[in-house]
């Protein structure tokens, strides 16, 4: 198995030229045959594949999740914008240069907190458009399937309840989040129009909160933060009114999820979350009982356009892939506390 870093400095911008060949606006027909060089002693591999935001809190449990098959190569591009390469280091024994031909490409390169996103919101879309653009060019020189991790953020303040995959969606475009929602929206309306226009294969997951180790201790997400103000000692500071719902997936189910809907025929999009819902009133005092019970939870103003509930209907995942989520909150919660103890080098107290 191999394991192949590329870090770009100017996201994906500079694989503009060598993944589209400057042929995004040709007339349709269809992908081009994979390369001949696959036949090669150099390409006896199981399979090539590329994830983009690969060394991030999910693309490198991604990573793992594919490196489990000893044929595989796989080849991460970041920027290290919000990832690390510590989350590969298990993996790095050769470093590779990108070689671009691939037979899959999971596109995760996105800042997905609202604390990163925010602080440089043209960054973000332009990570979600001519990012988007570059692997979808790839992926139609090379003939490889593309699958994207959208987001539920797509859905905005829904006013329906739970979202399935048909809702359409309410999103303020022009909002401190709309780098994201509708960065992410553009991306799906781009895998569409490659798919009609070129016959690319595409997959869409639109992925629901996820949580677990690796994640950025302050990220500005809520498992994360709570976590990490248990641990500290500090008051876990929920934002008003504290009735606002999300649903919390642990991190080795959405990589399951993910694998499900790339190896298999269904194009998306598709829902992959967790359905069971808590009020950030109920996520507090979870962490609270099961990390720290001493500490206090306070109430803070909320950020503008926070969403006021968030569940999937997840009936399509279930159908479709065969998948559901296993691990309940309760039992993910301890295993991320045991990362952020060694992180912040907090111990258990006895």
């Amino acid at each position: 198995m191999h394991l192949g870093i590329r870090q770009f400095k100017k996201d994906f911008e500079v694989m503009a030229k060598e993944a589209s060949n400057g042929d995004h606006n040709s007339a349709t027909k269809p992908p081009p045959t994979p390369s001949p060089l696959r036949n090669s002693k150099f390409f006896q591999s199981n399979m090539r594949i590329l994830v983009t935001g690969g060394a991030g809190f999910i693309g490198s449990h991604l990573v793992d999740k594919l490196m489990e098959n000893e044929k595989n190569e796989v080849i991460v591009a970041d920027n290290y914008f919000t990832g690390s390469k510590d989350n590969l280091r298990k993996w790095i024994d050769v470093t590779e240069p990108l070689l671009i031909e691939v037979d899959q490409i999971y596109h995760l390169a996105c800042p997905a907190s609202p604390i990163f996103y925010k602080y440089n919101p043209v960054k973000t879309i332009k990570t979600n458009v001519i990012g988007t653009l570059n692997m979808l060019g790839l992926a139609k020189r090379v003939g490889a399937r593309i699958l994207l991790t959208s987001t539920s953020e797509v859905y905005g303040d829904p006013l329906v309840h739970p979202q399935d995959e048909s809702y359409w969606g309410n999103v303020n475009p022009i909002g401190v989040r709309s780098c994201y929602d509708e960065g992410k929206r553009v991306a799906e309306t781009l895998m569409f129009d490659y798919h009609r226009q070129h016959g690319i294969e595409i997959r869409i997951a639109r992925i629901f909160n996820t949580y677990g180790p690796r994640m950025n201790i302050d990220d500005g997400r809520v498992v994360s933060n709570f976590i990490a103000q248990a641990l500290r000692d500090e008051p876990l500071t929920v934002q008003s009114p504290g009735t606002q719902t999300r649903s919390f997936c642990y991190v080795s189910d959405m990589v399951d999820g993910l694998v499900r809907l790339m190896e298999g025929d269904n194009t998306g999009p598709i829902n992959i979350g967790n359905p069971g819902e808590f009020t950030m009133i109920e996520l507090a005092e979870n962490v609270k009982e099961l990390i720290n019970p001493e500490v206090e939870i306070t109430m803070v103003e909320n950020t503008p356009d926070d969403p006021r509930q968030r569940k999937p209907d997840i009936t399509k995942a279930k159908e479709l892939l065969g998948w559901e989520p296993k691990i309940k909150l309760r039992d993910g919660l301890p295993l991320m506390e045991e990362d952020f103890r060694l992180r912040l080098d907090v111990p258990k107290k006895k």
